[in-house]
């Protein structure tokens, strides 16, 4: 885990889920997953948009715009769960992933109260689809 990922996760902690920097006010979540390798659990900081449902999120494998997958999403999707910390509450998670329309309203949601997602997506155009995952408590 990188040096910037730990100082992020050690703020959310220490902050009931807020942090600073470039995340100032953000939804921001903890994803704990193990490694499909591995066996490994990993935990990786990042934004979220919560659902209309109180018990489901959703999080995106943008990447930065990356061409390819972040290792985050393939182990969510090899495991079907995990486990995920929102503000003060950790609570474990049955992981489904969205496709067509559901996808696509998801994303641009998220694109457009976070217009760094929409520059994610234009990075991607033609290489790949950001997969979209909704992360329901289990």
């Amino acid at each position: 885990m990188s040096d910037w990922n730990q100082q992020v996760i050690e703020e959310f902690r220490a902050n009931e889920g807020r942090v600073g920097g470039n995340f100032v006010g953000a939804p921001m979540v903890l994803v704990h997953h193990t490694g499909r390798r591995s066996g490994r659990e990993f935990v990786t900081p990042m934004m979220y948009l919560a659902a209309e449902e109180p018990d489901k999120i959703y999080v995106f494998a943008s990447k930065g715009g990356a061409p390819s997958d972040p290792d985050w999403y393939r182990n969510l999707v090899a495991a079907g769960r995990g486990k995920v910390e929102v503000g003060a509450e950790t609570f474990p998670v049955v992981v489904s992933e969205l496709t067509g329309d559901a996808r696509n309203s998801i994303y641009a949601e998220q694109a457009k109260r976070y217009p760094g997602f929409a520059a994610y997506e234009k990075k991607t155009a033609g290489i790949r689809t950001i997969p979209v995952l909704q992360l329901s408590r289990s």
